[in-house]
């Protein structure tokens, strides 16, 4: 994989070059807007070339949405600056003069149709016209040298509701392909994918670049950031910050020019606990019969453990047997040296066990609701008054220490959790686990989704936590998160426990052993011999 990586990037990296030598394909130049009496953007400048991606990166709130809501005709700019595209002023504040100068912005949160057929959805607004009534038929056949172009294994007659999320990502691709854009916008784009399916967006990406359309990519994994990008250009708090060349990217750069502060500040793991302490948690021959199948191990008392694995090799689901989330159909769980009767994620939160799920928008918080109604919802016991009132002078309190405690980014506590951003509102989570006073936290991908301040901020709270004793088990996609937080890693495959990696306390875990056990490779190149 390593050298598929590096040979990607040294084509990308060449192809950039030439790219460079034509006009910018884009040009914005000193962008403001204000909202009221916050300016979201100040006097910011940002170039593209055709055939080129350039990333944009910034912590949430720095303005990227903001910016590419502008370049889209979402947002009207402030007087006195100028989008230049393809050598001509372009006007902003309209959105249909923007597609028809050839931008197309695929957000995080896909808009498609899933009632509707791939071809439909391709031309839905722009649907040709026979006679006065849509031809259907033309659109198939206007829709398969599209596809066709982005390599996909779908017909345009595929309703778009049976497709994978990586397909339907393509799908956005293609409708924006159909518009002939040149300049595309892509804002986390991976999130929700396979490692297959980004494998195959990664392609895709190449091709589209190789026909020189340019590609703005937002996105916080900085390792995306690295394959990809031929330039990145950062804002922090609505101003431009810098353009880093391709050679010039670096993780202390980057997170310097994003939050301004050292990347040594980044992980502050100072909780290595060697095996002979103290036991919290012991796992023994859990499974469902199902996804998870006798998994066993141990957890220390202010450790960090780690579950690696690939997508679909079983972590979320034994974080949620353990949990009381899903039923468990054989093994044991003992807590402090007594077994625990888990059946149900309140059971659980009894007994000490507290689980941060990978969903928050979905399974965890309650968006509508207010950051207090959030911290407070599994404690609420604690602020029920004699004839079942709740004393909401309590809950105010607990929530404004908990804005203060983890530095949540909030106007009041009476704000609604859907106002936040994703890593304000995975504290509001942290918060609320807390509140319970658990000896065991599983966090399930903590950071998906969150500004890299966000997550310096969480990986801070992950090692207070650890060394005030509680025992912490952490799943992610991430290795180089695994390798920063985590004292030692299991490795799933395949519903079970491949191995096990450990740091040691002078030596980090290592990555090419957790990524051998996550497909298989350890265990193969044990059984073939010797030459």
């Amino acid at each position: 994989m390593n050298a598929l990586n590096e040979n990607l990037a040294t084509r990308q990296g060449a192809f950039s070059v030439t790219a460079r030598a034509t006009a910018p394909v884009l040009e914005m130049r000193n962008i403001s807007k204000t909202f009221g009496a916050i300016q979201a953007l100040k006097n910011v400048s940002f170039t593209v070339y055709p055939g080129e991606l350039h990333a944009l990166m910034g912590e949430n709130g720095a303005g990227k949405s903001t910016l590419m809501k502008v370049l889209s005709g979402a947002y009207t700019a402030d007087p006195g600056g100028e989008i230049i595209v393809g050598g001509e002023p372009m006007p902003t504040g309209n959105p249909k003069l923007a597609k028809a100068r050839g931008i197309a912005v695929i957000y995080q949160e896909l808009s498609l149709a899933p009632n509707l057929t791939v071809a439909q959805n391709m031309f839905l607004g722009s649907e040709p016209s026979r006679y006065g009534t849509v031809d259907r038929r033309a659109m198939v056949k206007a829709s398969g040298p599209i596809l066709e172009r982005l390599g996909v294994h779908f017909s345009p007659t595929t309703l778009v509701g049976t497709l994978s999320l990586g397909e339907r990502q393509l799908v956005e691709i293609a409708r924006a392909l159909s518009a002939d854009a040149r300049i595309i916008v892509m804002d986390e784009p991976t999130t929700s994918l396979t490692t297959r399916e980004t494998e195959k967006l990664f392609e895709v990406i190449h091709n589209l670049k190789k026909e020189g359309i340019a590609v703005i990519y937002i996105s916080h994994r900085m390792e995306e950031i690295y394959r990809l990008a031929d330039r990145c250009s950062v804002l922090r708090d609505g101003t431009y910050v810098g353009t880093l060349e391709r050679e010039e990217l670096s993780a202390s750069r980057l997170v310097s020019m994003m939050v301004g502060r050292d990347l040594s500040s980044f992980y502050r793991k100072q909780h290595y606990t060697p095996k002979s302490g103290e036991i919290i948690l012991s796992v023994r021959n859990v499974g469902d019969g199902k996804r998870v199948h006798d998994c066993s191990f141990d957890v220390y008392r202010g450790e960090v453990l780690g579950i690696a694995g690939l997508v679909g090799s079983g972590r979320t689901e034994l974080a949620r047997l353990i949990y009381g989330a899903d039923k468990r159909t054989s093994g044991t769980i003992i807590l402090n040296g007594k077994e625990l009767s888990i059946s149900s994620p309140r059971e659980a939160l009894d007994q000490g066990v507290a689980y941060l799920t990978e969903d928050r928008k979905v399974l965890g918080l309650f968006l509508d609701m207010s950051i207090a109604e959030n911290v407070s919802v599994s404690v609420l016991r604690k602020d029920a008054r004699k004839g079942g009132l709740i004393d909401f002078k309590a809950m105010a309190r607990r929530a404004a220490q908990a804005i203060e405690s983890l530095s949540i980014r909030a106007h009041s506590a009476a704000m609604k959790a859907g106002a936040l951003s994703g890593g304000n509102q995975q504290k509001v989570l942290l918060a609320r686990l807390l509140e319970t006073k658990p000896k065991v936290i599983i966090l399930d991908e903590p950071t998906r989704g969150v500004d890299v301040g966000a997550k310096s901020e969480i990986y801070r709270l992950i090692d207070e936590l650890a060394r005030g004793g509680i025992a912490i088990v952490i799943i992610s996609s991430e290795l180089p998160e695994i390798v920063g937080v985590a004292d030692r890693t299991l490795v799933m495959r395949e519903g079970r426990i491949a191995g096990e990696v450990a740091a040691s306390a002078t030596e980090p875990i290592d990555q090419e052993a957790v990524m051998a056990l996550s497909t298989g490779a350890a265990s193969l190149q044990e059984r073939v011999p010797a030459a």
